[in-house]
């Protein structure tokens, strides 16, 4: 199992705007809309990192994100799947 810790505690914010990026450039070339959720894992020593996996839905965690940011997801999720934007 895991847990989500939001926001983060311990990425520095160019490795947060590294993966950021990344995550940016794998939905476009995937075409993917609405949630999705992107695990990565990352050397903090060499800023190396691999895509450990990319699920194309609203997770379970996206509750917790939502209320962190205080940003509607399942709201906005919901109203992509209809076709709506």
């Amino acid at each position: 199992d895991s847990i989500v810790v939001a926001p983060s505690q311990t990425l520095t914010d160019n490795e947060y705007h590294m993966l950021r990026a990344s995550a940016i450039k794998i939905i476009r070339a995937l075409e993917i809309e609405g949630g999705c959720n992107i695990q990565y894992a990352l050397n903090p020593t060499s800023n190396e990192y691999i895509v450990i996996e990319v699920n194309p839905r609203v997770s379970r965690s996206s509750a917790l994100a939502s209320k962190a940011a205080g940003y509607p997801i399942a709201k906005i999720a919901a109203k992509i799947a209809v076709g709506r934007k």
